[in-house]
């Protein structure tokens, strides 16, 4: 689930379920209709996505890949994550990503979609994308927005291609967080950048931000629309990739 409180006029939304938060369909639709209701009204002002424990979010729940009983299956749902996924990357509103803890693959990608990511100061924190060693590409929507978010194409290749995890500070070095703050601070210092965006005569912070957005929003609809991303799916089915989330999943446990 995705616990929502209001605070000071921003949405905090804490990602809670189990002990990595792993994100499923339930906590998707919910994600959708922040998302919404944020790009929607003039309240909230703005959106804090933050987890519950020693995790930020493991990424997406894997028994809902390996439940898939065949490609249609896993065509709607991935039309479906890359819907919500776009509108939480395209909400008008400051959405800040709070890593309260160790964030991967998925859980990386919907933190990636906010404007800002601020991590706390802990040793043991890691942070990285794990998918090309599960043997897994990015679908269209996620790779269009770890690309944003990382601000070029040679960071996308450092982060991506690797699949290594990466300490608080080194994630700070290749752009994956902006700020490194002290636990205490954290959901102070996440509020305090939506305030500062937001709270300003006319809100201009909306329509400056969906102008940087624009180009990103309408490739990953156009290419949604005219490519053959379902083909890719089939991998899901693969012995060598099935083995790997399983292995992964009782990990996980």
């Amino acid at each position: 689930m995705i616990e929502e409180t209001l605070e000071e006029d921003i949405l905090i939304a804490t990602f809670k379920n189990g002990k990595t938060n792993a994100i499923n369909r339930d906590m998707l639709e919910q994600l959708g209709r922040i998302a919404q209701q944020a790009d929607q009204n003039p309240s909230p002002k703005g959106i804090i996505l933050t987890g519950e424990g020693r995790f930020f979010s493991s990424g997406f729940d894997l028994s809902l890949f390996l439940d898939f009983a065949g490609v249609e299956e896993a065509v709607e749902f991935f039309e479906f994550e890359q819907q919500v996924l776009t509108s939480l990357f395209a909400c008008r509103k400051p959405v800040v990503a709070a890593l309260n803890g160790h964030a991967a693959a998925g859980g990386l990608i919907y933190a990636m979609a906010a404007d800002c990511r601020i991590v706390k100061e802990h040793p043991k924190i890691k942070i990285g994308m794990s998918e090309i060693k599960i043997g897994l590409p990015l679908n269209i929507a996620q790779h269009e927005i770890m690309r944003f978010g990382l601000d070029g194409n040679l960071r996308f290749r450092d982060v991506m291609f690797s699949g290594d995890m990466a300490d608080v500070f080194k994630a700070k070095q290749q752009g994956i967080v902006d700020e490194i703050v002290s636990e205490e601070t954290l959901l102070d210092r996440a509020k305090q950048i939506v305030s500062q965006w937001i709270d300003t005569p006319n809100r201009p912070f909306m329509r400056m931000k969906q102008l940087l957005r624009d180009d990103a929003v309408n490739r990953i609809r156009t290419k949604l629309a005219e490519e053959n991303w379902q083909e890719e799916l089939k991998g899901l089915f693969s012995e060598d990739v099935r083995q790997t989330l399983e292995f992964v999943r009782a990990s996980m446990k």
